[in-house]
Formats: C-alpha cells, sequence, structure tokens
C-alpha cells in the first residue's frame, strides 16, 4: 500500500495541506511542466474549478482527464 505524501500549497494566499499518493505528486508535476505552470499554479487552477469536491479528489481526477486526453 503506498503512503499518502502532504504537501502544503498556498491557495488564495492561505496555506493548505494536500495528501495524495507518490505517484500522483509525479503526476502533477509532470502536467505543471507540461503546461509551463508551477505546481502552486496548477493546483489554484484545479481549486478554482473543483466546485464542492474535495481538493486531493480534483487533484487526482485532473491527473487522470490529462492521461486520458494524451492517451487518446
Amino acid at each position: 500500500m503506498t503512503r499518502l505524501k502532504k504537501r502544503s500549497v498556498l491557495l488564495a494566499g492561505h496555506a493548505t495541506s494536500v495528501a495524495l499518493e507518490p505517484p500522483f505528486w509525479t503526476a502533477l508535476e509532470d502536467l505543471a511542466a507540461h503546461r509551463g505552470l508551477s505546481l502552486a499554479a496548477l493546483v489554484t487552477e484545479i481549486d478554482l474549478a473543483r466546485g464542492d469536491q474535495g481538493l486531493a479528489s480534483a487533484c487526482r481526477l485532473a491527473v487522470l482527464a490529462h492521461l486520458t486526453a494524451k492517451a487518446g
């Protein structure tokens, strides 16, 4: 079982922590680089678009959407 890795992220001037599995952090870093963004900027975009969904879930789904689009 993979342990969650927590990272602090600054969103709208407030620090929050997000816990994800290490492979998701790697995929988010790759996605950010692909889009020419910092990891913080990407997570901010995900945060703004997530609605009522939890941030960690929204991050995982953003990775899934990117990988699905990349494969198709």
